[in-house]
């Protein structure tokens, strides 16, 4: 280089340079999550009422509400660890991880024309999401600024995480009678709206079991609304499946549901697991995301810079999956699936309206008694149960303004403190009547 050492020089040509914008300036200011904060307003009722049961349905931690990761996957993980040691492994984690992510959890058959390569190993959800996000921007439409469009009432995280790495988010239009479910036509009719502001979707996230509805959507509809997202322009497809093994049904098969799709198809569509929800390991923090070669190059590249998971989180997944995983999460699988037998029945005797489908959570219109607060929508509800009545649930406010009206009750526990939970939410909302 005959750049004199004495001037300064950009790392990148100029040609490759990032755009100077002002956008940063205008952008809000993105809150702190408060699901970690509400339950701790139980505190408040048991120094009130000493010695009195509290119950807490907010949580979406089976590590919190129920055992978490069995004793003997971490004992068996702390044993790959020391075989291992602790040098670098890695962006995408370990060979070994994606074999065993391919051919012990999913089972996946060369005819997908997928194999370990397109599995990336992340530091749980939200990193895999985030890393998503930025993919679908820069392979999808080039573009930052563009969109990427979430259900009506989406986790709320799904709103901030795009937003804090340069997309906008879209929420579709939806009916709260039908959980606020994707339509084929919704989601064409979102693509025109944000052409009609100067953007494009660079994604669309599908998640089920839903958080936080609980909603779930059949194996042919999911089919369907990604085909419709892609036929739109939609540049990527991303299902989220945290919570498919919590269910009383099979979980999903990604072997026959990659076939509905062809090989081009398939490059532009995007599946999140991992050990949170079925396997009670939210702070081992492991997610694994499948995607096109291209992509998880793409993603690699670019946390060999940032993000890279840790080895046990990695040795915990497979821990697990040497197991069996349906047998691993037993554990978790099994109380959740008996609560919510529990409280459907409990929903169907109250005559409240809600969505329980699968998963960990239940979606209550709560309306009727906010209103008789004269409340504006959910929000101060939450601390009202917590510390009154020794509840704890979400706020629907907190995931959107259509969630104004209505709560989530996690069914994550034992049956029978399901069944507790759920009375004291009905003393403590009828007390708003009184």
């Amino acid at each position: 280089m005959s750049i004199s050492n004495t001037t300064p020089v950009f790392a990148v040509d100029e040609k490759n340079l990032v755009p100077v914008s002002g956008h940063l300036k205008q952008m809000m200011d993105i809150p702190p999550s408060r699901m970690f904060l509400i339950n701790k307003s139980l505190k408040v009722y048991v120094e009130k009422n000493t010695g009195a049961k509290i119950y807490d349905a907010s949580q979406g931690d089976g590590g919190a509400s129920l055992p978490g990761t069995p004793k003997a996957i971490l004992e068996r993980a702390l044993q790959l660890q020391l075989e291992h040691g602790t040098a670098y492994d890695m962006p995408f984690g370990t060979d070994a991880y994606r074999k065993s992510v391919i051919e012990q959890y999913w089972k996946l058959d060369s005819s997908s024309g997928w194999g370990p390569a397109n599995v990336l190993g992340t530091a749980g959800g939200r990193d895999a999401l985030v890393k998503a996000y930025q993919a679908m921007m820069a392979l999808g439409h080039g573009r930052q600024g563009d969109v990427i469009m979430v259900s009506r009432v989406p986790w709320i995280s799904y709103n901030w995480g795009p937003y804090g790495v340069g997309a906008n988010v879209l929420w579709t239009p939806g009916d709260p009678a039908q959980g606020w479910a994707y339509s084929e036509d919704a989601i064409r009719e979102s693509v025109k709206f944000a052409e009609s502001s100067g953007r494009k979707i660079a994604g669309i996230v599908i998640t089920n079991p839903d958080n936080p509805t609980g909603l779930t959507i059949a194996i042919e509809k999911q089919v369907s609304l990604a085909k419709a997202a892609l036929e739109a322009g939609v540049a990527f497809v991303l299902f989220d499946w945290m919570y498919h093994y919590v269910t009383d049904e099979s979980p999903m098969d990604l072997n026959s549901f990659l076939k509905f799709f062809t090989p081009e198809e398939r490059k532009r569509l995007m599946f999140l697991d991992g050990i949170t929800k079925s396997l009670g390991g939210s702070n081992v923090r492991n997610c694994h995301l499948l995607a096109d070669e291209s992509v998880i190059k793409f993603i690699v590249a670019r946390a060999s810079h940032t993000v890279m998971p840790s080895f046990f989180s990695l040795a915990v997944a497979v821990a697990a999956y040497e197991m069996g995983f349906a047998e691993a999460a037993k554990s978790i699988i099994e109380p959740t699936n008996a609560s919510r037998a529990v409280l459907k029945k409990l929903l169907a005797e109250s005559g409240m309206q809600h969505i329980i489908g699968k998963g960990y959570y239940a979606f209550m219109n709560v309306g009727e008694f906010i209103k008789a607060k004269g409340w504006a929508d959910s929000e101060p509800l939450g601390q009202y149960l917590a510390e009154n009545h020794g509840i704890a649930i979400v706020p629907g406010a907190f995931f959107s303004p259509f969630g104004n009206d209505w709560i989530r009750f996690s069914y994550a526990t034992p049956a029978e403190r399901t069944e507790g939970a759920f009375k004291r939410l009905v003393e403590g909302l009828d007390s708003l009547k009184g």
